[in-house]
């Protein structure tokens, strides 16, 4: 066995593993839609709308046969897949709300322990209150709710009490998102939303070797870190403990990955990965949601591919290294750059402001020709019908990368 896996092997492993290795065509909706989330994992949910929903990119960018309806039906109608939280809010497949349910108990006790000191009171009393609703008059939004309380302008710390209980009764499992008008979550209760099939409840003693085991499956390779976080489903010192264990029983390894400037690691690996022949990816240059699966993991992406990247949503604009949101471009195995991009419908435009390569990486007449078509590609998937390019958009490296 190998004590020390290659950085372009690792690469090829991590982006096989997240479908970003072959050419992004086949079939998007259906059973292929819902193998290719499987495959993933999870799919996160954002609201920010610049050029398409995090989640829609997400799957555009692995099957560019993909539009937003096919998934809807999956969740909305064939109940294939439901959503609920992760790191973050993301959309899973439905046959893992058995094990969801362990995390529904763990969060009554952390949001009974945090909530009453984050929001205003009031929100304990209205739980039957809007049970009691749903159950005789049907799904409601946050729109429903509330009838005379004070609404706040502030952000999630200023909901009102029956906000608050909304998202209570969902983060619990009480009830489940049934739908969404525009990007508005509508609730119903849990047994309306989930098959049955899938309400089983996973036992107990079973999930940390699933979380742990199904992680280290989507992830190739990883630390116990790594792998705890994957699914957010277990604390650090359970996966500690789940590798020491299977690495004594023989089933995973322990071996050195190498990072994109020579560094080391030490990771865990099952044998059967390890012995794995990864593709090598399509030289296809593709723009990525900020949100993608494979850069959830801002320091592992650092690590594996010499990329720093941070979302600056919440940056004041002054202080802004690149721009409010903005996408990476991967070609091949590299992260070669990130591009801001909006999408003015409107005027039927999807306007680039910036695009930055990465230290090393010019904007030849090739590469320049890959992301032109991708943007035309991508242009086409958010409603627009053309590309316009703002004057000085070629900018140079910030200097943030090995790459």
């Amino acid at each position: 066995m190998p004590d020390l896996i290659p950085n372009h092997f690792a690469r090829r492993l991590f982006l096989d593993r997240h479908a970003l290795a072959e050419p992004p065509s086949g079939p998007a909706s259906g059973q292929a839609l819902h193998d290719l989330i499987e495959r993933i994992g999870f799919v996160q949910v954002d609201s920010i709308n610049t050029v398409a929903r995090a989640h829609d990119m997400i799957l555009w960018s692995r099957r560019q046969a993909f539009r937003p309806p096919a998934l809807k039906r999956l969740l909305e109608k064939d109940r294939s897949l439901w959503e609920h939280w992760t790191h973050d809010a993301s959309i899973l497949p439905s046959r893992l709300h058995g094990v969801w349910q362990h995390r529904f108990q763990r969060d009554v006790v952390r949001l009974e322990a945090g909530w009453k000191g984050w929001f205003r009171d009031g929100y304990v009393e209205q739980f039957d209150n809007i049970l009691n609703r749903i159950a005789k008059d049907g799904p409601v939004g946050t729109a429903d709710v509330g009838e005379g309380e004070v609404r706040g302008k502030g952000g999630w710390w200023d909901w009102h009490p029956s906000k608050t209980a909304l998202e209570w009764l969902w983060r619990t499992g009480r009830i489940a998102v049934t739908r969404r008008d525009g990007f508005a979550k509508i609730y119903d209760l849990t047994e309306r939303v989930i098959p049955e099939v899938h309400r089983t409840p996973v036992p107990a003693e079973e999930i940390t070797d699933w979380a742990c085991r199904t992680a280290l499956k989507h992830l190739g390779f990883g630390t116990s870190g790594e792998i705890a976080a994957y699914w957010n489903a277990i604390g650090p010192e359970a996966a500690k403990d789940w590798c020491r264990a299977a690495l004594a029983r023989g089933e995973i390894i322990e071996v050195e990955v190498e990072g994109a400037e020579g560094q080391r690691r030490k990771v865990f690996i099952f044998h059967d990965i390890l012995a794995e022949e990864p593709p090598e990816p399509t030289p296809r240059l593709r723009i990525l949601s900020p949100f993608d699966p494979a850069l959830r993991d801002r320091k592992r992406a650092e690590f594996l591919f010499g990329f720093y990247y941070r979302i600056e949503v919440f940056v004041p604009e002054p202080k802004r290294i690149f721009g409010y949101y903005v996408f990476p471009v991967l070609e091949g195995e590299r992260l070669v750059g990130r591009i801001d991009a909006k999408a003015f419908r409107d005027a039927g435009a999807l306007r680039v402001k910036a695009f930055w390569p990465e230290a090393g990486v010019r904007l030849t007449k090739a590469r320049r020709a890959k992301l032109e078509a991708e943007l035309d590609r991508l242009a086409r998937f958010a409603g627009c019908e053309r590309v316009e390019f703002l004057e000085g958009w070629e900018r140079e490296t910030k200097g943030l990368s090995s790459i």
